[in-house]
Parts: structure tokens; sequence; C-alpha cells
């Protein structure tokens, strides 16, 4: 049985291992990185601690909201926090290996590297993020 920390990014459902979450947030103020990339959404000061902030919308090749303030998923990321920008928090999940499959042959060419697989359920599609690539601004 596999656990997972969930959340939404326009409209789709997803997933990671609940080992690699830290904490989940409401969006902190953001210092922006002069000469960054897009997918850098800016740095955040979490308790002291300067964590950089991705924005998973521009990582995935998604349109950016401007109709609400996004949530963070601080995640470890080599020992380091990073922060992961998202739409909405879900819940934790337990899921089986036997509903586990390799990522939907319609994801976007740009999702297909930063999606390990997907867990069907009866609420619809869970897709597990890779953290350590969709990390990689």
């Amino acid at each position: 049985m596999s656990q997972y920390v969930t959340f939404t990014l326009d409209g789709s459902l997803y997933g990671i291992d609940v080992l690699r979450v830290q904490e989940a947030l409401r969006s902190h103020t953001r210092t922006r990185v002069p000469l960054s990339p897009d997918t850098v959404a800016g740095l955040v000061n979490l308790r002291g601690q300067v964590v950089l902030t991705v924005d998973l919308r521009t990582r995935l090749g998604l349109a950016r909201r401007a109709d609400a303030e996004p949530m963070m998923v601080v995640v470890q990321v080599a020992g380091e926090p990073v922060s992961l920008l998202v739409d909405e928090i879900g819940d934790v999940v337990d899921v089986g290996p036997e509903t586990f499959e390799a990522p939907p042959e319609t994801l976007a060419s740009g999702m297909r590297s930063l999606v390990l697989g997907a867990h069907k359920r009866e609420e619809g599609l869970l897709l597990i993020l890779d953290v350590d690539q969709a990390a990689a601004a």
C-alpha cells in the first residue's frame, strides 16, 4: 500500500509520495529571482529558511491562474526543501499496486517526463508526480 498527498492542477488530481512531503501551506510572499526560468516562482522564507518555489503550472505547460492564490506543497529534494505551487491541496490517499499503470498516452509530451504513472480510482485518475523532475526548475 502506498500513501500519496494529493493536490489539483487545472482540474487534474496529482499525488506525491507522503514520505517526500514536509508540509502543505497557504502561499507565502515570494521574492522574484532575476533572470530565473519561468518555472521559478521565486523564493519564500519558511521560518527563517530560504526555499526555492517552483510553479508547477508553468512546469507542466499549463496556463497560469490569475483568479486564485496558489497553495504550496513543501517537498524534500536531495535533503533540501522545495516549495511547489499547486491549485489546491487534497487529502492523503492509500492506493495499492494493483491500480498502478504507466502514464496515460493522452498526457501532453511536456508532462510525460514529470509523471511516474497513474492509479485508476473510482474518482478518476491519480497522476503520480516525479518530485525530483518537477523540482528541477
